[in-house]
């Protein structure tokens, strides 16, 4: 498969900013990016193993659930503070060096999470361990481009990638197991291994780069303010949210409308984390045809499994299948929009890179929040599946309009040259 032109302008546009030493090893090029791999699989468990151990948490410290609840809202702001900020700080930074930094940050937050005296400071542990979370994640997709063969960048972006959907899929129950079996601290100190173990191998294992010694808090800013920049976070803090509007509330949605017993509900998370998996390994290969049409495919696909899903979750199957299918379109847009950042955020490449997470836990915000607003107000369990389309609808359109200029800009720069 041919590689983009997007993604050719990108890997040229990326190498003058801080080259890798590039490895000729199989082997040690297999280990670098497993290394990234488990990096991402330590951030998977860490952001969704709490959503399991609310009432553990909220047992211990004495609070209500909903109160302990807030240890996921501060995660979350965690990562969308964390990433354009860390991003920015490290930008001169050599890739290797703030990659290890970034893991450092994971284990001493985890390490304060399991060690909490009081709720606050659990409170402020878990801020403090969303903060690397969208950074690592940029840092480590620039190092993977590097380090792909021409015409797989999409497909490096997806390996990456990988750790989340491997975390729904292992990490996250087994470190759910722990903390109910063996004391819920037990499930961070689980989480501080794996971020000690990558810290070692990307120590060992990453290729060295060079630093970027003009790369300054301020041209990152400067340059992530860019048009473009812009509109696609917007896409990625809309267009995903559609996903999180049907999943946040999808416990009562099986138990309730398809009719089926709480104990069914894990089989559908199943389902998500399968389509992850599965969306992650093909939207990295589509990625490598065309980044933009990617993107288009997760916005348009998501709104097709959503209406279907709203018009069918009476149906064990049916809902199964659609829950799974909005997970893998869901992929689509988590490496298109990745590598499109990359793309157009010019030399803020670390900052655009970050800024992806960012979006995309701000969607997760947003389709939740507006999913509980049309249940509040009476419309049905169903209700936040139709606002998922109607966001994914949004994000299509905002991604017409970056086309739109896109497509100007083309037109001015072939003029001007």
């Amino acid at each position: 498969m041919h590689e983009s032109s997007e993604l050719v302008g990108l890997r040229e546009g990326r190498r003058c900013v801080g080259p890798l030493v590039i490895v000729t090893s199989p082997r040690q090029h297999g280990l670098a990016v497993g290394a990234l791999i488990l990096g991402g699989i330590a951030i998977g468990v860490t952001e969704f193993v709490t959503m399991g151990l609310l009432p553990e948490v909220a047992r211990d410290f004495t609070v209500s659930i909903p109160q302990a609840g807030h240890a996921i809202s501060l995660y979350a702001a965690g990562v969308v503070i964390g990433a354009p900020v860390l991003a920015a700080l490290g930008a001169q930074l050599p890739r290797k060096g703030l990659l290890m930094a970034l893991a450092a940050v994971i284990v001493a937050g985890n390490a304060l999470t399991a060690l909490a005296p009081s709720f606050d400071v659990l409170l402020a542990s878990r801020f403090l361990s969303g903060m690397p979370h969208g950074a690592f994640f940029g840092v480590a997709s620039l190092v993977a481009v590097d380090l792909a063969e021409p015409g797989r960048a999409g497909r490096a972006v997806g390996r990456v990638m990988l750790g989340i959907p491997i975390a729904n899929l292992g990490g996250v129950p087994l470190a759910t197991w722990m903390g109910q079996h063996l004391g819920w601290r037990s499930a961070y100190w689980s989480v501080v291994a794996v971020a000690l173990l990558t810290l070692v191998l990307v120590a060992w294992f990453v290729p060295r780069s060079e630093r970027d010694l003009e790369g300054t808090v301020r041209r990152e800013l400067k340059e992530f303010a860019r048009f473009q920049v812009l509109l696609t976070l917007l896409v990625g803090a809309v267009g995903f949210g559609g996903m999180f509007a049907m999943l946040s509330y999808i416990a009562p949605v099986v138990t309730d409308v398809t009719g089926l017993a709480s104990s069914a509900v894990p089989t559908f998370l199943l389902a998500f984390g399968l389509g992850g998996f599965v969306g992650t390994w093909v939207a990295g290969r589509v990625v490598d045809w065309s980044v933009l049409r990617a993107i288009a495919i997760g916005c348009v696909g998501m709104a097709i499994t959503l209406t279907t899903f709203a018009l069918t979750a009476q149906w064990a199957v049916p809902a199964w299948l659609g829950v799974f299918l909005t997970a893998g379109l869901g992929s689509f847009l988590v490496i298109g929009l990745q590598l499109r950042l990359m793309q157009v955020a010019g030399a803020a490449q670390t900052l655009g890179a970050a800024g992806n997470h960012a979006a995309l836990n701000t969607a997760n915000a947003l389709g939740a929040w507006l999913g509980g607003v049309v249940i509040d107000r009476g419309y049905g369990l169903l209700a936040p599946s139709w606002v998922g389309v109607g966001l994914c609808i949004l994000g299509a359109g905002i991604l017409g309009l970056s086309l739109l200029f896109h497509k100007r800009e083309q037109v001015l720069a072939d003029v001007t040259s």
